[in-house]
C-alpha cells in the first residue's frame, strides 16, 4: 500500500528525468582524413587519420567528448595516438604525442626523443586545443624522425618509419560521418605498394 502510493507520486518525477536525460543523448561522429606526404626516407606515402566523436547538444551539461587521434602511415607498422588528456602531459599542452626513447630521434637536432619530447601535435599554436572541437580541418606538426627504420627480419619485420617531419604544420581537410554510416568508413590504404617493395 505505501510503495503503491509511494510509486504513483513520483511516476511524473520519474519519467520528467527519463525524457530529459534521453533528450540529451549525444550524436555518435567518425571523423578521418587521407592525405598523401612522404616518409622519413622520402618515399611517397598515403597518411590516415581518425576518430570518434560524442556532441551533445548546447544545454546538455556534459560536454563533447573524443577519442585520441590515430595516425598511420602507409606500409608502416608504427601507429601513434595524439591525445589532449593527461596521459599526454610528459611532453606539453594541447593535442599531442609524446616520442618514444630509443625509437624517435627529434627531427632539428638529430638527439634521442624522450617522454617528455612534443614528436606530434595537432593545431599546435593553441595550447588549449581539444579534439572534439576540431572542425574541418587540422594543422598537423611532426617533429621527430624515427630512430630505426625497422624491427626484425623477413617475414616478421616491422616497418616503423612514418610520416616526415616538417617544420611548419601539414595543413589536413577531415571528413566527418554519423557513426556506423556508410560515409564513416576509413579509405584503406593500397598495399599493393608496400608488396612491391
Amino acid at each position: 500500500m505505501i510503495f503503491s502510493v509511494f510509486s504513483r507520486a513520483y511516476k511524473p518525477i520519474i519519467a520528467s528525468l527519463v525524457l530529459v536525460s534521453v533528450s540529451g543523448c549525444a550524436s555518435y561522429y567518425s571523423h578521418f582524413a587521407m592525405f598523401p606526404a612522404e616518409n622519413s626516407s622520402g618515399e611517397p606515402r598515403h597518411v590516415r587519420l581518425s576518430w570518434q566523436s560524442a556532441e551533445y547538444p548546447g544545454w546538455w551539461f556534459a560536454g563533447d567528448k573524443a577519442t585520441p587521434v590515430k595516425l598511420e602511415t602507409q606500409c608502416s607498422d608504427r601507429v601513434w595516438r595524439l591525445r589532449d588528456d593527461e596521459e599526454a602531459s610528459a611532453c606539453g599542452e594541447g593535442i599531442r604525442a609524446c616520442g618514444e626513447a630509443g625509437r624517435d630521434l627529434v627531427a632539428q637536432t638529430g638527439q634521442p626523443a624522450s617522454g617528455s619530447t612534443r614528436c606530434m601535435s595537432i593545431n599546435p599554436a593553441d595550447p588549449d586545443a581539444r579534439i572534439a572541437e576540431i572542425e574541418g580541418k587540422l594543422e598537423l606538426l611532426v617533429s621527430c624522425t624515427p630512430a630505426v627504420l625497422a624491427e626484425g627480419e623477413g617475414d616478421d619485420a616491422l616497418n616503423l618509419d612514418y610520416l616526415r617531419a616538417s617544420s611548419v604544420p601539414y595543413t589536413v581537410y577531415v571528413r566527418k560521418a554519423p557513426r556506423g554510416s556508410m560515409r564513416s568508413r576509413l579509405p584503406e590504404f593500397d598495399e599493393s605498394v608496400c608488396d612491391a617493395e
